[in-house]
């Protein structure tokens, strides 16, 4: 004996859409049979979508409630000069001035030093050296890209704040980021 793999509801839909399908195979001596059989194939297949999308709807759902929520926004303020992005692990250098929501500067190699004296900021990105915030935003920014970059206090420096530099605890921060182009692409 051969055993199938299909259910009876799908063997069912199967025959009737075959019926369905076939002119020849709708002809008979009782019409009203077969416009039931039709009726019962068009509701079948009704129910069959509707649980699809059901079950579509609960996955996206799902996914969504189990997606964690970006904690920066970015403003692109000047195109980069390429299209290319740096990895995690990457060493970039950058220039910023960091500011509260209420404009008070805070910090900035741009602003604060004499033109001689200031160096962009070197680290490797996306290994926790620096606020997540950071670490995040500038993984999606191309090489010479400029941007305001508005972060999430539980992605900057949280419930404990960072008192020796003025932000207080759940603080926002904004930073005006400029990731450099390194050398050795050649833009």
């Amino acid at each position: 004996a051969v055993v199938s793999t299909q259910s009876m509801g799908d063997k069912v839909l199967t025959a009737l859409e075959k019926f369905e399908s076939d002119p020849e195979a709708r002809k008979g001596d009782d019409e009203t049979d077969l416009n039931a059989a039709l009726e019962a194939t068009k509701a079948l297949k009704l129910k069959e979508a509707e649980e699809k999308k059901a079950e579509k709807e609960a996955a996206k759902e799902e996914a969504l409630a189990n997606a964690e929520k970006v904690g920066f926004t970015k403003k692109i303020i000047k195109k980069g000069k390429t299209h290319m992005k740096p990895d995690k692990g990457s060493v970039v250098a950058v220039w910023y001035t960091g500011k509260l929501e209420d404009g008070t500067v805070f910090d900035s190699n741009v602003e604060n030093a004499r033109k001689k004296e200031r160096k962009a900021l070197k680290f490797k990105v996306g290994t926790g050296l620096v606020i997540r915030g950071w670490d995040e935003a500038l993984l999606t920014m191309c090489y010479g890209e400029k941007a305001e970059i508005n972060i999430d206090p539980d992605w900057a420096y949280g419930k404990k704040g960072n008192p020796e530099a003025g932000i207080q605890p759940n603080t926002r921060l904004i930073f005006e980021v400029e990731l450099e182009t390194p050398v050795n692409i050649g833009v």
